[in-house]
């Protein structure tokens, strides 16, 4: 066992209690903030390099061996993301400090986001679907009150849907969960594995599976994305660039983690289906990114299609397949935050979202133009960014799976993602400037360094892909070999 598994959930949640307490000390929140974040990018890194060495690092709680207790669980994909999460957390958390406001800052805004960090953290890292629902409610829970932390009409009038769908999932969540443990006897992930394997995946069981495919397609934004584009652009910046780079991901985690470890007996259903939910979701989620004319809705319909893609690879259910999956949820997480960070700035300058109300933008801020060209390029798939990579094995993924469709409509709407990207540079930051100084409505000051940051993350990313090959490769072949899971939390009882 490895106490350091349970940090990642330990630490968000001692740093938010300890702000709660000293509410008026903002610049103690602060501090608290980032060395936790740090904290918990060290202890991902320093489990990453025990997972290459031992294998799966595992916690029982309170002594209790799997399946009877709690159990954590550190394999290669949550770790990665744990990661990543700490990487754009400390990004997003030092952009707030000079653009969320002091009256956000005193009403709880760094213990929220600690607490809801804490949330994704369990998410990744639970190895009981009952405390998956349990790690799902806390993230929610923090983040119905920062989608509404300012109490602005919009964050109110976004919010009522956001909150009502979530309720709806978390309801449908607990009627999943209460069938599986009819058929099962038990929510431990690895001997759900055992005893689906056993019971053999029926029609009943198929069902359940999609059941829980319905709950995680909510929270990830998967086909059922009605409620994304108005919840993500309400919000105050940093935390809009919270949400579009964690709480989907959470749902794609979801669904990978189920339907390779439990649901994974019957893929030429359960697969299949989520394949064409991922093709449905980027050509949806495309036609939105090049229809809107505003900054806010193609960004958030680019996290639609971004979905569908990271779950295309992972449907064909391929080595090649998984591989580009996670490499381009690692991506995604990093440039989704990095785009919304961009966006966000760019209306603090112009006080406006509407591409027809400005242009020229780069001959005032020529730093802030070419780090979103980097983005564009980057969320676009152009090499040698690090969304070039995954797209390559996404693609290659669904032609080895047999699945041409699905890799042709994904390859369409990556150039639909281009054209809307580019849109987006040509309109706000080429020809011929509507602003001076004077006229801008707010200033850079403070919030370049975690542009900067993500920036050169994305490009680290793509050029350093050899030195994560070996990662990437080890989180891939965990999700096509679930004895190895099993074997790491039940150590050989299967009761």
């Amino acid at each position: 066992m490895n106490n350091l598994v349970i940090l990642p959930l330990v630490l968000p949640v001692m740093a938010g209690m300890i702000m709660v307490i000293l509410r008026n000390h903002i610049r103690l929140h602060r501090f608290l903030s980032l060395l936790t974040t740090t904290l918990v990018g060290i202890v991902s890194l320093v489990l990453m390099r025990q997972i290459q060495a031992a294998g799966i690092q595992t916690l029982q709680l309170g002594g209790w061996e799997a399946p009877f207790g709690i159990s954590f669980v550190a394999d290669m994909v949550a770790i990665l993301l744990v990661l990543v999460t700490a990487i754009v957390t400390f990004c997003c958390v030092s952009y707030a400090f000079s653009s969320i406001g002091s009256q956000r800052e005193r009403h709880y805004f760094y213990p929220l986001s600690q607490f809801l960090i804490a949330g994704v953290n369990g998410s990744f890292l639970t190895g009981d679907i009952f405390n998956l629902f349990v790690c799902f409610e806390v993230m929610l829970v923090a983040s119905y009150v920062l989608i509404t932390l300012g109490g602005t009409k919009l964050q109110l009038k976004e919010s009522i849907p956001y909150i009502l769908i979530n309720m709806i999932s978390s309801f449908l969540f607990l009627i999943a969960l209460a069938f599986l443990y009819r058929l099962t006897g038990t929510l431990n992930l690895a001997h759900l594995s055992v005893r689906v394997a056993e019971i053999g995946q029926d029609g009943l069981m198929t069902a359940v599976a999609f059941l829980f495919l319905i709950v995680f397609s909510l929270k990830a934004g998967l086909f059922l994305f009605f409620w994304l584009p108005g919840s993500y652009s309400a919000p105050p910046t940093a935390i809009a660039a919270l949400f579009a780079a964690l709480l989907t991901k959470v749902g794609i985690y979801a669904i990978m983690r189920l339907f390779s470890l439990v649901f994974y007996h019957e893929p030429e259903v359960t697969h299949l289906l989520i394949g064409v939910l991922a093709a449905v979701t980027m050509l949806l989620g495309a036609m939105g990114a090049v229809a809107f004319g505003d900054i806010k809705s193609i960004l958030t319909y680019n996290v639609v299609v971004g979905v569908g893609f990271i779950l295309a690879g992972f449907a064909s259910f391929t080595e090649t397949g998984l591989r580009g999956s996670i490499y381009y949820l690692a991506h995604d997480m990093i440039v989704k935050a990095l785009l919304f960070l961009l966006g966000g700035t760019i209306l603090h300058l112009t006080g406006t979202g509407k591409l027809k109300e400005m242009s020229g933008l780069i001959r005032l801020h020529p730093q802030l133009g070419w780090m979103f060209f980097v983005a564009a390029l980057s969320i676009s798939g152009i090499p040698p960014l690090s969304g070039f990579l995954g797209k390559i094995f996404v693609t290659e993924g669904t032609f080895r799976a047999g699945y041409f469709w699905l890799g042709g409509i994904g390859l369409l709407t990556s150039l639909m993602v281009l054209y809307s990207m580019l849109k987006l540079f040509m309109n706000v930051f080429w020809g011929y400037t509507n602003f001076t100084e004077e006229t801008e409505k707010g200033t850079t000051k403070g919030l370049l360094l975690p542009i900067a940051l993500l920036t050169a993350c994305t490009i680290a990313l793509g050029l350093g892909a050899e030195g994560l090959h070996g990662v990437v490769d080890l989180a891939a072949a965990g999700l096509l070999d679930p004895q190895t899971y099993i074997e790491a939390v039940l150590q050989e009882r299967y009761p």
